[in-house]
């Protein structure tokens, strides 16, 4: 467990709690450490869910279906990033989603009592792990509020560098990568793979920007933020 302590540092649910707390803090939670292969289902939509997990390595991808079976991806998770936490808060806990491994992964899970409830000890680290967790929930309710004003943009244009712009503020800079091939970027802005990589090509002849692979830049901010007046 040790050995991802560097990790857990930058979880959101740990900011402010020294490493040095955390031996105690994951016995005290009785947290486990799983491991799951490339195109494992940690837990499926429809499924009740009663923990929250941490991602250790690898990549881990947050998906909803269709009744068609058609594929929409809300979210990819790497090292640090959390997944479960907005669905053990509801009262049925049934997760609308389905998440998916991408990449071998190690993956924490942390049974959701365990959090939100003081221990029989009553120690420190708990009061924090309560405000942390609130932080993470509105944290979440507005990156939804974000995904879901990208999607109700009309534009490709205006998809593309709504997504860019705001990966490059994420990052304070405007050279980056993404996480998402050209596949997985195609859905998750919920348009055309052939349709996105030709508005793409046009992006970089008119010194929008700049890309190679997941690689991308931003070359003129101003006018790549007037597609979205």
């Amino acid at each position: 467990m040790e050995e991802y302590y560097p990790i857990l540092k930058s979880c959101a649910l740990f900011r402010n709690i020294g490493e040095k707390e955390f031996g105690q803090l994951m016995r005290c939670m009785d947290a486990q450490i799983r491991s799951h292969k490339a195109e494992d289902y940690v837990f499926l939509a429809g499924d009740e869910i009663n923990y929250i997990g941490i991602i250790l390595t690898g990549v881990v991808e947050v998906m909803k279906e269709n009744l068609a079976g058609n594929k929409h991806i809300v979210a990819f998770l790497g090292p640090s990033d959390m997944f479960g936490e907005g669905i053990v808060c509801t009262m049925h806990r049934i997760s609308p989603v389905t998440v998916h491994v991408k990449e071998d992964a190690k993956i924490l899970f942390i049974p959701y009592e365990r959090v939100i409830k003081s221990c029989g000890t009553s120690c420190n680290f708990h009061i924090s792990l309560i405000q942390n967790m609130m932080v993470v929930l509105g944290e979440k309710n507005v990156n939804l509020n974000r995904k879901l004003e990208l999607l109700t943009l009309k534009g490709m244009r205006e998809k593309i560098a709504s997504y860019l712009m705001n990966e490059a503020s994420i990052r304070g800079t405007n050279m980056f990568q993404i996480m998402l091939n050209r596949t997985e970027l195609a859905d998750y802005l919920n348009v055309s793979r052939t349709s996105m990589c030709r508005e793409l090509a046009r992006m970089k002849d008119e010194g929008l920007l700049d890309y190679y692979g997941n690689s991308f830049k931003i070359m003129n901010k101003v006018r790549l933020g007037q597609c979205l007046e």
